[in-house]
């Protein structure tokens, strides 16, 4: 057990969780629009940990997520209407100074997305009242949900993967 002190993050204007991780590295939302903070998950000079910046999109990061089948492909969504991915280096190696890939722009604000948890590539976003999943490695978009009557709030898959369920205002 351990914790990580010393970090400034954003004060983000959206709901939802702004710090996630995956074997490798924590990411979070930083104190400059559209950007994310990376830290190693290890510390590898007896325990300092250098925080590295993501210079992401044009506006704010509404959410992010890393994919469970790759710990190192981390998808952005941002108010500047695009989903990226990006590849993050091992340990040790510079951040990438552009996204592997772009989706959209869409409709409205990415406010939510989230990788499928049993289907490699396959990623759901939310904008506005409309959902889109993805297919990540055709960089096109699997389907396009029945928009919503309102607002989005939020998204999640079944753990099985089978089921998507969706919430708006």
């Amino acid at each position: 057990q351990a914790w990580i002190g010393g970090i400034r993050a954003g004060s983000i204007a959206s709901c939802g969780n702004h710090v996630k991780a995956s074997c490798l590295w924590i990411a979070f939302n930083a104190e400059a629009a559209g950007v994310l903070g990376i830290v190693p998950l290890e510390c590898e000079d007896g325990g300092k940990r250098t925080v590295s910046q993501l210079c992401c999109h044009s506006d704010v990061v509404t959410d992010f997520d890393f994919s469970p089948f790759d710990q190192l492909l981390l998808a952005t969504g941002s108010a500047d209407e695009t989903v990226k991915v990006w590849r993050l280096p091992e340990s040790g190696q510079d951040m990438p100074s552009g996204a592997g890939l772009t989706l959209g722009p869409g409709g409205g604000p990415v406010d939510m997305l989230q990788f499928h948890p049993t289907a490699d590539g396959v990623l759901a976003s939310g904008a506005g009242k409309q959902v889109t999943i993805w297919d990540v490695g055709q960089q096109q978009p699997l389907t396009a949900l029945a928009s919503h009557q309102d607002q989005l709030q939020s998204l999640a898959w079944k753990r099985d993967g089978r089921l998507l369920g969706t919430s708006c205002k």
